[in-house]
């Protein structure tokens, strides 16, 4: 059996390795557009900043294992530009060489990713402008980094730039950070977003709320990021305004995407084309709360994906769960957790839902060190279901945090969580834990 899987990340080699686990006969080919396998997006701003020493650390298994050790042609360099499902035919380029390729498959999983936003603005050419996805991203913004930069202008305050706020700060930059809506984080709702700009302000980071980027000026090398209000001097800029699934050259192959461009699939990582699959951030996720198909690109879910469509591709049957949009962020003191609907997105989606907010301490008041935990909790008016919580703190955040992604997993209610018999000690937790002590409230 010849499997051919376009991407050589998360979900691809994820996939890859479950393949090679499975079919002992199989034939593996892997067609990467870049240089690197299988590392670690999510430690790369702990890399810049130095908590990770080494970007070798955040690397899993680098392409010549691969190709010794599991006896894959795992290429790089290789980008696809174009499937023929009918006669099961990849077409492409490489670009060490730039002649064309095609390969030939019985499987077809498309793991591609996803790419930085980079809008048509003036100015995005200049250097001193950069992204962060890859390993080579990581390189050049650290080469870049010298005595000479002192201050940094962040574009986008989602994961990427409230991590690379706190990573560029502890390098002793100047910080501004714009974001185009009237809060950063908006995965959060704005109330539990207020606490995210008060950490902010007390770190000395410069918000920049309600300003849209229309521009960049410099000679050769930026030096000037022009808003729709304002004009900053910057030394260095990051675009981190969100990403979009990398599924152009699927045009014209009749495969089914949304709107957004993620590859349409079902639980079985089938696509809508026969013998494709799709997985990790091209592809679509089964939200378990909304019900509907939705497009949340986080590490977990390309993880799971490409385990699941590697099993499937290899003849064991498994199928994904779906997900809950659970997330988790460092920004300086404050550990940032939301799981499930946000009280906005339960709005918008016409949920008859209540709220409960609380302040509670992270163990028992009693026990010195505590620190205050700020809780949302989001749940159905009618059936008190679940639908989704916020909790923001400096300790035990991910503790409940945890708790409440399984409560909703299995579509507890807010009663369910009284009677959880959760772990207790006065250094971890009060004979009440926070989030039993809001089920009764509600």
């Amino acid at each position: 059996m010849k499997y051919v899987i376009i991407g050589g990340v998360a979900a691809g080699m994820s996939a890859a390795m479950e393949i090679y686990r499975t079919d002992e006969t199989a034939e593996i080919t892997v067609l990467e557009r870049g240089e690197d396998y299988s590392y670690g997006q999510c430690g790369l701003p702990y890399v810049i900043d130095g908590v990770i020493p080494e970007l070798e650390d955040v690397v899993a298994r680098r392409v010549g294992t691969f190709r010794e050790k599991y006896g894959m042609d795992a290429r790089t360099k290789t980008e696809v530009t174009n499937i023929n499902a009918k006669d099961q035919i990849v077409y492409g380029i490489d670009l060490k060489t730039g002649e064309g390729f095609e390969v030939p498959y019985d499987k077809l999983l498309i793991a591609t990713g996803s790419d930085p936003i980079v809008p048509d603005w003036e100015g995005t050419d200049l250097d001193g402008i950069h992204t962060l996805k890859t390993l080579t991203d990581t390189e050049g913004i650290m080469k870049d980094l010298d005595e000479s930069i002192k201050h940094v202008t962040i574009v986008g305050g989602g994961y990427i730039g409230l991590e690379m706020a706190e990573s560029f700060k502890t390098l002793g930059k100047e910080v501004t950070l714009i974001q185009r809506g009237k809060q950063v984080a908006p995965i959060f709702d704005s109330d539990m977003a207020e606490l995210i700009h008060e950490e902010a302000d007390r770190k000395n980071i410069d918000l920049k709320l309600g300003e849209s980027v229309v521009g960049f000026s410099g000679d050769e090398r930026v030096n000037t990021v022009k808003t729709d209000k304002n004009e900053y001097s910057t030394d260095l800029v990051l675009l981190a305004i969100g990403v979009l699934a990398n599924t152009q050259f699927l045009q014209g192959t009749g495969i089914h995407l949304n709107p957004r461009g993620a590859v349409l699939v079902n639980p079985y990582m089938q696509t809508s084309l026969k013998n494709i699959y799709a997985a990790g951030d091209c592809a679509t996720d089964f939200h378990r709360v909304k019900q509907v198909n939705d497009h949340i690109p986080l590490g977990t879910t390309s993880n799971k994906q490409g385990r699941i469509a590697g099993a499937n591709m290899a003849g064991n049957p498994l199928q994904f769960k779906g997900i809950l949009g659970t997330s988790i962020i460092k920004f300086f003191d404050l550990t940032l957790g939301r799981t499930g609907l946000s009280e906005r997105e339960a709005k918008q989606l016409n949920f008859p839902y209540e709220v409960q907010t609380t302040k509670a301490n992270s163990h028992a008041g009693y026990y010195p060190g505590g620190e205050t935990l700020h809780l949302k909790l989001i749940y159905h008016r009618d059936s008190r279901k679940l639908l989704g919580g916020q909790i923001i703190g400096k300790k035990g955040v991910d503790k409940r945090l945890d708790v409440l992604a399984m409560a909703l997993h299995h579509e507890m209610t807010v009663h369910d969580l009284v009677d959880v018999d959760l772990s207790y000690a006065p250094p971890y937790n009060g004979v009440w834990d926070p989030l039993q002590q809001m089920g009764r409230k509600a």
